[in-house]
């Protein structure tokens, strides 16, 4: 089965949003925990805009799931997954003041800087993996980087799956297939949401972790925690 994880990102945006604890991130993570998700994301970013720094040591001391952490390798980034020792470490291209991660690594022109951030991570026991897009040269630089996953950037897919869902799932099918003869982990992340999960789960054959933020926290809105996370893991049932 396909695991679930939780990118809590949205839900710290709105407690910073009237500078309190409401609501409280941590309980939220918890809760997440207790309905049934198997692990907790987070993509802190250099403005703290949701995600800071604090919460992400706090977490680790109560996520009893898979922590992953999202990120641009820089330095000051490094420092904390290193301290923290999360599960997994996914590495994503994120400009300083970007809105959100909306490509993949181009794994050519980084080669050098992801080869080394890479073995870095993996001599202190954390996977890694990589936020890419479907493109072949970009998968198979990813292993030749040392990277143990991928995480394809689904944006696109979720964008297109409406009009033409047949169409723009070829080319991750395509891109899977590769990453199982490279030995390569798959996850994948970016507005998959209760409509196209199953769909992309159905064709992507191999997918072992989504990472569901914005989506999963609207419906909350009117689902209630619960009721959604128990929605999300059917739709990842086989």
């Amino acid at each position: 089965m396909t695991r679930l994880s939780v990118n809590i990102n949205k839900v710290a945006l709105l407690r910073n949003a009237r500078g309190a604890n409401i609501p409280d991130l941590i309980q939220f993570a918890v809760d997440c925990e207790r309905y049934g998700a198997q692990g907790i994301t987070v993509h802190p970013r250099p403005d703290e805009r949701h995600i800071r720094k604090s919460d992400v040591y706090a977490l680790k001391e109560v996520v009893q799931t898979e922590f992953n952490i999202e990120g641009n390798p820089t330095e000051d980034f490094l420092k904390m997954v290193f301290e923290v020792s999360p599960h997994q470490c996914t590495l994503v291209p994120d400009e300083p003041g970007q809105l959100t991660s909306d490509h993949g690594w181009d794994t050519q022109k980084y080669f050098s800087l992801l080869e080394a951030v890479i073995g870095r991570l993996k001599s202190k026991g954390i996977r890694v993996s990589l936020f890419i897009d479907p493109i072949k040269e970009k998968i198979e630089g990813a292993a030749k980087v040392g990277a143990d996953r991928i995480e394809f950037y689904t944006g696109p897919y979720a964008y297109q799956y409406p009009a033409n869902r047949e169409e723009v799932v070829k080319d991750f099918f395509s891109a899977a297939e590769l990453c199982r003869e490279l030995s390569l982990g798959i996850n994948a992340g970016h507005d998959l949401n209760l409509d196209n999960l199953r769909y992309f789960k159905q064709q992507v054959k191999g997918l072992q972790e989504v990472s569901i933020g914005q989506a999963l926290i609207k419906d909350c809105l009117y689902l209630g925690l619960e009721n959604t996370i128990q929605l999300y893991l059917r739709e990842l049932e086989d």
